[in-house]
């Protein structure tokens, strides 16, 4: 049974990485060169604005386009706002994502895409380029976005708790959850060196800190000196944030990676990558190589970006990114 099991799993993921090879195929470089042919340039220029008045600004719009694409695919629907009328809280107001920050970059950018090409350009798309000039205004590589995504028109807050990595997540139910979207163990590495810019809340790590069945009540797996520095910032029911990369929050390097080879990872999800030794060994390759953790990334980011998503004649161009039309 077990065996019978296992092969039917294969299957899935396989079938689902053919789906996602096929909707990659239908993206394509360049898309709005002759619709909107400034597209890609407003997107870029409005995220200018945002990360130099708010640097956070640009690992949430990074965030927010991963947390958009494992819920059901790349179709912005992270974007829609919860109905007034309805009793079913959208996609933004699921525990995970109330933390998440950029909307209103997106907000700006439709509305000017929208007074120069009117229903032309998908939300989805604009949180595909915003994502990727964020990690560039940061010092991260530029990476070519394919376009063409549609928008969805259904957002459920239950579907997000069910599809986003938790931030206790170990290798193998981290493993698993990248694997249903046909994104390997090094892909799930590398994406998860996002986490090189960016903050956390202190109730996202605050079991390594307190109460850990340990002898002192602390995460042995964490730095005993970060451990009570974090305490200090964290103490029991805090809703600080600290930085997830130590020192480096708002520059994308390899540092991340360093930091979790010194036992310095914040999150219990991060640090659980130098604990298996496939991954351990994916760490160490990208802690001291800034072209291969960023020639990876760029690749895994546009992987991840065709994840299921909605391309011809479905969805629809939402004119508010908000609001299904």
């Amino acid at each position: 049974m077990e065996l019978a099991a296992a092969a039917v799993g294969a299957v899935v993921v396989a079938l689902i990485s053919l789906c996602a090879g096929a909707a990659k195929a239908q993206l394509q470089v360049g898309f709005y060169d002759q619709s909107c042919p400034q597209a890609e340039v407003i997107v870029r220029d409005e995220v200018g604005k945002a990360v130099s008045a708010n640097p956070g600004l640009a690992a949430g719009l990074v965030r927010m386009h991963f947390h958009d694409c494992f819920v059901k695919g790349c179709d912005a629907s992270v974007l829609l706002d919860s109905a007034a009328n309805s009793t079913t809280a959208a996609e933004k107001d699921a525990p995970p994502n109330k933390s998440l920050r950029g909307f209103e970059v997106v907000d700006s950018a439709k509305q000017r895409l929208e007074s120069a090409c009117k229903g032309v350009v998908s939300c989805a798309d604009v949180l595909a380029f915003a994502a990727r000039d964020s990690v560039v205004l940061t010092g991260g590589s530029p990476y070519r976005v394919p376009a063409g995504r549609r928008d969805g028109n259904t957002s459920v807050a239950s579907d997000a708790m069910a599809s986003l990595p938790p931030p206790t997540a170990d290798v193998p139910t981290l493993t698993r959850m990248f694997a249903k979207y046909g994104l390997s163990q090094e892909e799930m590495v590398t994406l998860s060196g996002a986490h090189t810019i960016g903050v956390t809340h202190c109730s996202s790590f605050s079991s390594r800190l307190y109460g850990y069945n340990s002898s002192t009540g602390q995460d042995p797996a964490l730095n005993a000196a970060m451990a009570s520095r974090l305490a200090r910032v964290c103490p029991q029911g805090s809703g600080n944030t600290v930085a997830m990369d130590d020192g480096s929050e708002n520059t994308f390097d390899t540092s991340y990676y360093q930091n979790l080879l010194a036992g310095r990872g914040v999150l219990a999800s991060d640090q659980t990558l130098t604990a298996d030794n496939a991954t351990a060994a994916l760490v160490a390759q990208n802690a001291y190589n800034m072209y291969l953790f960023a020639t990876r990334f760029g690749q895994a980011m546009v992987k991840m970006g065709a994840i299921q998503v909605l391309t011809g004649s479905n969805g629809q161009i939402r004119t508010n990114c908000r609001v299904a039309n």
